[in-house]
Formats: C-alpha cells, sequence, structure tokens
C-alpha cells in the first residue's frame, strides 16, 4: 500500500467499523478500549412460562414462536452471562436443556449465530408453593394443588396462598446463563428468608382499622422473597462477579393495604442491606450462612425488579435508593430508540424518560423501566443498552416474543 494513500484508507476503515458498532451491540463503538476484556452482562423476562406444571417443557417440546423470537434477541446480543426471568423452574433441568439444544443453538429468523451457554444455574423459587395459610384474608385456604372443576377465581385464590403468586411451584422462575464457570457449591439463595427477618420491614397495615393486615401467626411465616434471591459466583476473565438476582413481586393485584407494594419494596431493598458493609446476623440464607456480601466483592444486580423510579405503581424510593446505593456504579441509564414507538409511551403525566423503558405494557399503562443490569463499584462501564429497535429497522419484529426487552451492560477493568 502507497503511503499517501494509508490516511484516507485508514478513515474508511474507521467509518466501517463504526457502522458495524451501531449495527451489532456485540462490538465495542469505542477503539481506544478494544484491547481490554469486556463482560456483557443482561437480563431478560422472557416471559417462558406456563399456567400448568410441566407446561413449559410441552411447550418448548411442541415449538414456540415466541421462544425462538427470545432466542433470537439472545443470538443478536450474545450475553457472556444473563439472567433469564420467567423461566418456570424444572427440578431435571429438561426445559433448560430444550431451549439450550432446540432454540439456542439453533440459528433463529432474526437472530444470529448459534449460541451456547456451557454453565446454567437454576433453583426452587417460592411462586406456586402453597403456603397453608389464608394470605390473602379472604377466609379460605387455597388449595394445595389444582382441582377438578377448579375455575378460573378457585385458581387465583390457590396462587394468591402460595409463598408467591403462582399456579404450581416454580412458576416464573429464573434461569442462570453463562458463558464462564459458576460456582455452584458458592452460592447463596434466600427463598426461606422470613419478612419479618427484615429490619424495619414495611409490615402491610389495614388502612381501616390501622392494625397489622397480618396476623402475628402469618406474619412469623411470611416468606419476603416471591420468587428467590440468589447470589451466584460466576469466574469471569474479570474475576469472580457475583450475580445478584431476584424477581420481585409486581406492586399491583392487592387491596388498599397495599400488601404487594410492600413486599416489593422490602425485596429490592434486601439488596441494599446485602451489598451495605455491616454485620448482618439476621440475613440468614437457605444453607444457614449468615451476613452480606464481602466488602471487597464485584456484582451485578439483575432481575425484572417491578419498580419504575418515577413511573407506574409501586413504591419508588425503593428503586431510586439501590440506585443511589456507594457500590452501585454510577453510570448513564441504558436505553432505546423504540421504546417511544410503543403504545402510551405519550400517556400524559409521564414523569421518566421513555427511552429508559425496558417493557411494553399497553396504552393504558405505557412503557416502564423495570428490569436492570447494575454493576457495582470496581467496574468500567464501556457500553449498555436496551435492545429495542424502532418498527421497521432490523431485529424490531424479534422483541415481541415477551412484553419485556432485554437489558444489557458492558463490563471492563
Amino acid at each position: 500500500m502507497k503511503t499517501s494513500m494509508r490516511p484516507a484508507f485508514l478513515l474508511l476503515c474507521c467509518a466501517l467499523l463504526a457502522g458495524c458498532a451501531r449495527g451489532d451491540v456485540h462490538r465495542d463503538p469505542d477503539p481506544s478500549m478494544s484491547q481490554s476484556t469486556t463482560l456483557r452482562v443482561a437480563t431478560y423476562n422472557a416471559s417462558l412460562y406456563s399456567n400448568e406444571a410441566g407446561g413449559l417443557l410441552r411447550r418448548l417440546e411442541a415449538g414456540d414462536d415466541d421462544a425462538r423470537k427470545v432466542a433470537a434477541v439472545l443470538q443478536r446480543v450474545r450475553p457472556d452471562v444473563v439472567l433469564v426471568n420467567e423461566f418456570d423452574f424444572d427440578a431435571s433441568g429438561r426445559a433448560a436443556d430444550a431451549f439450550q439444544r432446540d432454540y439456542l443453538e439453533v440459528p433463529q429468523p432474526g437472530g444470529g449465530e448459534a449460541l451456547r451457554y456451557p454453565h446454567r444455574y437454576f433453583a426452587p423459587v417460592n411462586t406456586g408453593v402453597a403456603s397453608g395459610l389464608d394470605l390473602d384474608r379472604n377466609g379460605r385456604i387455597g388449595a394445595t394443588a389444582p382441582v377438578p372443576g377448579e375455575d378460573a377465581a378457585g385458581a387465583r385464590e390457590r396462587g394468591d396462598d402460595s409463598w408467591g403468586f403462582g399456579l404450581h411451584p416454580g412458576q416464573y422462575g429464573m434461569l442462570l446463563l453463562s458463558m464462564h464457570p459458576i460456582d455452584a457449591g458458592a452460592a447463596r439463595t434466600f427463598q426461606l428468608l422470613p419478612w419479618r427477618a427484615l429490619p424495619d420491614a414495611a409490615r402491610p397495615v389495614d388502612p381501616d382499622t390501622g392494625a397489622h393486615w397480618h396476623d402475628e401467626a402469618v406474619w412469623s411465616q411470611l416468606r419476603l422473597s416471591s420468587k428467590s434471591h440468589w447470589d451466584v459466583p460466576v469466574r469471569t476473565p474479570l474475576g469472580t462477579v457475583h450475580i445478584l438476582a431476584s424477581h420481585p413481586t409486581p406492586p399491583v393485584f392487592d387491596g388498599p393495604e397495599d400488601r404487594n407494594g410492600a413486599r416489593n419494596h422490602d425485596e429490592i431493598r434486601l439488596w441494599r442491606e446485602y451489598i451495605t458493609p455491616g454485620e448482618r446476623p439476621w440475613l440468614c440464607d437457605d444453607a444457614g450462612r449468615c451476613g452480606g456480601l464481602a466488602e471487597g466483592a464485584r456484582f451485578v444486580i439483575l432481575g425484572d425488579l417491578n419498580n419504575d423510579p418515577a413511573d407506574g405503581d409501586g413504591r419508588h424510593e425503593a428503586i431510586i435508593e439501590l440506585l443511589e446505593h456507594p457500590r452501585v456504579l454510577r453510570m448513564a441509564t441504558p436505553r432505546s430508540e423504540g421504546a417511544a414507538h410503543a403504545e402510551g409511551a405519550d400517556r400524559p403525566g409521564r414523569k421518566g424518560s421513555v427511552a429508559h423503558a425496558t417493557g411494553d405494557f399497553g396504552p393504558r399503562v405505557g412503557p416502564l423501566r423495570l428490569d436492570y443490569a447494575l454493576p457495582s463499584t470496581g467496574f468500567r462501564l464501556r457500553d449498555a443498552g436496551v435492545f429495542w429497535p424502532p418498527p421497521g429497522t432490523d431485529g424490531a419484529r424479534i422483541v415481541t416474543g415477551t412484553d419485556h426487552r432485554l437489558v444489557w451492560v458492558d463490563l471492563t477493568d
């Protein structure tokens, strides 16, 4: 190549690379950082669930268009570690096997190359697990399993009296997929942690009487997590990263006592307590180990936290205080161009930026920011985003497999 042509050629290469960076979110848009290792971490509420036990496996084995779209999104974004919310728990792992084998490892329309995660983690959750208590205070205890002739009201009653709302054990579970080894032996789960153990818990109150909504017999047994809270160490090229995974209850579907709003608040607050230095003798996991996360450990909080900082239902201070925690990295909010085109995006009274939304919840509610990937201090943020292309653009068709959108962050040392 002639020396006189080199500057023009380099400019052309830079332009081509910049175009690739805009079209493929897995590329590094910052050439100055191209020599360092990047870890892409994501969260995705995939809506891969069924109202019947074993239904997700049957759904996947029969071929499912929405699951193909979910897989296509993952193939496009290609996270190194991803938490999949609303993936029904299956102790045998057959549903996870089917999703990996028949969807992720098969190039999907609108997706990318086949994608294989050699490591995964899943564990039991509280949804659909019968409590044997009258948690909704309707004077009846829901059945422990579907009964012949059960109608929608009976199913709802059964779900309301489970430790976490669900129509069978494990509905709306969680699945962690990773390119890097998972230290399952060091993982901690907080499925059984009593709500009352949390200092200054937001115990629901009956506004008509001023008394506690749950009597002492029920309150003493209630579990805090509607699904579970996990601390899963992943051994990455950047060192061990603790994936703090959860899916708090939506702060709706209750009454004026706001019991779900209170629970959502405290499920989010649990992470604040977990990452705050100091003694936490009450914070005991399901194996009996007590205390929070080590002060020097790096983490990423992942999940559908069901709380927008400014709009929708919920006690917004819960998520705001988590975002502002000293151990959570200050970063620009992940955004997309597609959210502005969703129904309800121009709903009057909106306070937050619609570009930050992570889910499309119809014209009455509008888009909300419910899904989070929050890295700890100690990382450098290289890039972040919400996979939500505008209508008519490349990738727009595949986001409709679920009402949520994938959120990703690129991290480096």
